[in-house]
């Protein structure tokens, strides 16, 4: 299996940092920028910025797109409903779909409308970049995991690999993608929850106090995860806390880039899949539920002002 043809949706800090390379490989013309109305219009008039270079895109409707080797979806959750009416076009007989939005329950989603033979389970780690309008600024692409719903190392993991490979993409197949899910999923809920909340970038998770919040809420995850037969572990804890740490102290997550910028976020599928899944399995989460009720009340506040 070859793959040299790409539709990506989702021109935003993640998806024009793994398009931009995939389109300097293939060629332009064979990396589609899927968008439509206002959006696409923007994108052809004023452009999109990686690092201050414009980047020269194949920007196509969703109407006109061709059938694709592989579909990356890299909106938010918010937008995967309205990302898979826009896929319809591209995906072919054989296409393969790849995920790379945050949470546990997009492939899910993906699954549904396309089938479960078309779908690989994937996220990206460790980017670091801000999106304003239509600038990205990237100190760190940092790495796209990818793997099989079973963890097989198939044909078409094996041409993915290759691709990413050939592309320049730190891309890395683990021995348990849904580990290692659950392992970013838990900096989501926790990290960007509480970086929204009190405004912090990354600097801020040295404050012993934002540490022990990571601690009280991580922690429920962790209940959580091992109910759904999940091998997350506490200690995880300490790593994701050292990783934050280590990132640009000005740097911040996208969840707080959200809330800056008066968009809706990913609450409900962050502290709000926890309660969900929480309550399935009749385990107490109180302070993921006071994280997930406290950005609520946020948001709906400044509605109201508005």
């Amino acid at each position: 299996m070859e793959i040299s043809r790409v539709t990506l949706i989702g021109a935003g800090a993640v998806g024009c940092v793994v398009a931009e390379p995939l389109s300097k490989y293939l060629g332009k013309e064979n990396v589609e920028i899927l968008a439509s109305g206002e959006r696409l219009s923007r994108y052809k008039k004023d452009g999109l910025f990686l690092n201050g270079n414009l980047l020269d895109f194949n920007y196509v409707e969703p109407g006109e797109a061709k059938k694709s080797d592989l579909l990356i979806i890299a909106t938010k959750n918010l937008q995967l409903e309205t990302a898979l009416k826009m896929a319809e076009n591209a995906v072919g007989k054989d296409t393969v779909i790849l995920s790379l939005l945050n949470g546990i329950q997009s492939e899910e989603e993906i699954a549904r409308k396309f089938g479960e033979e078309k779908t690989l389970y994937g996220f990206v780690l460790s980017l670091n970049s801000i999106h304003e309008k239509n600038q990205i600024n990237c100190s760190n692409p940092g790495a796209v995991y990818f793997g099989e719903k079973d963890n097989s190392k198939s044909e078409r993991v094996s041409a993915l690999s290759q691709l990413f490979k050939n592309s320049g993409i730190k891309a890395i197949n683990p021995a348990d993608i849904h580990l290692e899910q659950w392992k970013k999923y838990l900096i989501n809920v926790v990290f960007n929850t509480l970086s929204a909340l009190t405004r912090s970038p990354y600097g801020g998770f040295r404050l012993e106090v934002l540490q022990n919040l990571v601690r009280k809420a991580g922690s429920e995850v962790v209940k959580v995860a091992k109910a759904e037969n999940v091998p997350l572990k506490t200690e995880m804890l300490e790593d994701d806390i050292r990783l934050m740490c280590s990132h640009d102290i000005k740097g911040k997550t996208s969840m707080l880039q959200d809330m800056e910028a008066g968009r809706k976020s990913e609450n409900d599928f962050f502290t709000g899949t926890i309660i969900r899944l929480a309550q399935k399995h009749g385990i107490e989460v109180p302070t993921c539920t006071i994280l997930y009720e406290l950005v609520k009340a946020t948001e709906e506040a400044r509605e109201i002002v508005n």
